[in-house]
């Protein structure tokens, strides 16, 4: 008599594929965890989306405490996937982050930021009337494959134990060093008058606001990204993504 081998245990995935199925209220109930499928709000750092999702996810399970952390950050000024796992499914983390990324970024040229996006204001500006779709076309092959990339000074790296978003607050000045990183597709959606729309599939740890910026300097002009949205996360959709309001629902 052959013995059989135990089931692989997955965590539950919430998405709008599952948000049907009714949610447990023991936590024992899900040994591999949870994962949510969040489709991150305007404005909310993926900290803020942490700390809500802990707070909704201890008064469903009546417990006082539970693990619950992201897999990759998501910009404050970005929208779309940001994967949150919980209980067991924390050990998963790293590997959910690991998988390719997708975004969809509007970058707009003529103008730099301090943090390459918009959440500090314009510090300067350029001329760029002579780019084109054809000459942004022409640079892709540049930025595509293994390439090192700086990152942006307004970022979570660390310097010396401190972030580097700190750091710039403060006022003073560090170079960061660059990373290596993988951008496998960069495709143009649209162009006119100064704004690209790009279709971008890169590795973590890929700063989108670096490209545009340094986009812009390849195009001899300035640029910065305008708006942006994780549009995929490994096998995982922005379309089946949960909105925060959704999940409020659902957890109540």
């Amino acid at each position: 008599m052959t013995q059989s081998s135990a089931p692989v245990k997955e965590p539950f995935i919430i998405d709008q594929n599952t948000i049907s199925a009714k949610l447990s209220t023991t936590m024992e109930d899900y040994p591999a965890g949870l994962v949510i499928v969040l489709d991150k709000p305007y404005g909310w750092t993926s900290a803020d989306a942490v700390r809500k999702i802990k707070f909704a996810l201890q008064r469903w399970f009546g417990v006082k405490n539970i693990k619950v952390g992201h897999a990759g950050t998501l910009d404050p000024l970005a929208t779309g996937i940001l994967m949150i796992c919980a209980g067991k499914a924390t050990r998963l983390a790293e590997s959910l982050q690991s998988q390719k990324k997708e975004y969809i970024a509007e970058i707009t040229f003529g103008a730099t930021t301090p943090s390459f996006d918009l959440e500090k204001e314009i510090d300067a500006t350029f001329p760029f009337e002579h780019i084109t779709k054809e000459s942004v076309e022409e640079i892709l092959p540049l930025f595509t494959g293994e390439i090192d990339q700086i990152p942006p000074l307004f970022s979570a790296k660390l310097v010396d134990g401190n972030r580097a978003y700190d750091i710039a607050r403060e006022g003073k000045d560090v170079q960061l060093k660059a990373s290596k990183i993988t951008i496998y597709n960069l495709r143009v959606l649209n162009y006119q008058a100064g704004v690209l729309k790009l279709f971008v599939e890169c590795s973590k740890g890929t700063y989108i606001r670096s490209l545009a910026r340094d986009f812009g300097v390849s195009l001899k002009s300035g640029a910065h990204l305008s708006s942006l949205v994780r549009s995929a996360s490994g096998g995982f959709k922005v379309e089946n993504a949960i909105s925060m309001d959704n999940l409020k629902l659902f957890l109540q």
